[in-house]
């Protein structure tokens, strides 16, 4: 099979290196890629958002399956644009990837189809917001709602925090457009968990279970980001919980896009957390998390390329999915000034000697090469991950992988699952 996967992150890095080992493949190509998606795909040098030019890219070199990593083409109408064209794509249609591309569809959705989440409401101004603001108490969550690059949720635990959020969404516009409407939502508190399914429009199929950490810092400081660091399993989640969550979640969602006439072929992604009444959404994604794509790769013992080719068609045949008993834990490394202005253009050595290391697998986020040496160019530049028998394992051999890398620059969170191990584990080690 021809296969292209679009996207250009760590992400799409995972999803390349595992369709790779498909005996299905006969070529595998990458819109755009990056240096590390090089080695296990064919770049192509088109963006993600070139929706035409890709598709007459996939028409051309005749494409047995398109799949789509990044939010931003779905939203923009890949794949109802491939299918027009008669070729497959495993990515929702832009009707359906609404769930994600807006917070204030998807907050009514859940509301309509008895979906449980936080209470919300949904402002359009300043003022309104810090009504809405004062109703719920403190901590409060503003968001905005559309796509935000992952970082147009905040979390206010006082006026001033307030001010300074309705200040970024309503004055300055640091969103843009995406602010125009925001959502004003009670804060729950409990354990985040991200819950994903394989969707073939009627079907679902659940993946493991895996935990994002979202703020920059560690113990759960600073702004948030495109995610940090995770691991697979989630830790948090029980074998009861998740089949819970498939049946409050995740089959009422598909069937609820259904009969809306959205039918959801891809990847839906739940973002929960575990409240003493159950899962909540905190929110829905229309695409494989990143960093949890990663992790998840790790995992996945079936071959994926026959999975999403039956996903694309509308007949999943498999009954469940397989996944290694080991843990997969990831450590992200950003650039500095990351998640505002990140610093790009910082060399990058050592690669090579850390994915030599047991169990360690290394995907590129934002990399590019200048005069043959690799440096960062993107925020959350390197995805660094590790398989172990168990997470302390895993995480021991992310972090010495995380050492052995050459980059003074480099930011991670030096926490990730260590509230899971206990305080007798070493941060980072």
């Amino acid at each position: 099979m021809r296969v292209l996967v679009i996207g250009g992150g760590a992400r799409e890095h995972a999803l390349c290196w595992k369709l790779r080992q498909s005996p299905l493949l006969s070529e595998l190509y990458c819109a755009p890629g990056n240096p590390g998606i090089a080695g296990v795909a064919d770049r192509v040098p088109l963006a993600a958002e070139e929706v035409q030019r890709l598709a007459d890219f996939a028409t051309e070199m005749k494409i047995d399956l398109t799949v789509v990593g990044p939010e931003l083409p779905l939203t923009l109408g890949i794949a109802d644009e491939l299918a027009s064209r008669g070729l497959p794509v495993f990515g929702p249609t832009q009707r359906a990837a609404e769930i994600e591309g807006s917070k204030v569809f998807s907050k009514l959705f859940m509301e309509r189809h008895g979906i449980p989440t936080a209470p919300f409401a949904i402002v359009h101004d300043a003022a309104s917001a810090r009504a809405e603001a004062a109703r719920f108490g403190f901590p409060v969550v503003l968001k905005a709602d559309g796509l935000a690059a992952g970082k147009g949720v905040l979390i206010v635990t006082d006026q001033a925090e307030l001010e300074e959020g309705v200040r970024a969404l309503f004055e300055e516009r640091r969103f843009g457009i995406s602010a125009d409407r925001v959502v004003v939502e009670a804060f729950l508190a409990g354990e985040e968990v991200s819950f994903m399914a394989l969707c073939d429009g009627e079907r679902v199929l659940p993946l493991a279970t895996a935990r994002d950490y979202k703020r920059i810092g560690d113990g759960d400081t600073g702004p948030n980001t495109g995610g940090m660091g995770a691991h697979s399993p989630s830790g948090g989640l029980s074998a009861e919980a998740a089949a819970e969550a498939v049946e409050t979640v995740l089959r009422p969602a598909v069937a609820g896009l259904a009969d809306e006439g959205r039918p959801f072929v891809g990847v839906l992604y739940a973002g929960l957390i575990l409240t003493p009444e159950g899962p909540r959404v905190l929110e829905f994604n229309a695409r494989f998390g990143d960093p949890e794509a990663q992790v998840l790769m790790l995992r996945l013992e079936d071959d994926l390329l026959p999975i999403l080719a039956a996903g694309a068609a509308g007949r999943f045949d498999a009954r469940r999915l397989s996944f290694r008993r080991e843990v997969a834990a990831c450590v992200v490394l950003a650039s500095p000034g990351y998640p505002g202005r990140p610093l790009q253009g910082e060399p990058i050595r050592g690669l090579d000697r850390a994915a030599a290391m047991p169990g360690v697998e290394i995907f590129h986020g934002g990399t590019s090469l200048a005069e043959g040496e690799l440096v960062s160019a993107g925020g959350r530049v390197l995805s660094v991950c590790a398989l172990a028998p168990d997470l302390a394992g895993a995480l021991d051999r992310a972090y010495a992988a995380v050492d052995a890398i050459d980059w003074p620059g480099k930011v991670c969170r030096r926490d990730i699952g260590r509230a899971l191990l206990g305080p007798s584990h070493p941060s980072g080690s």
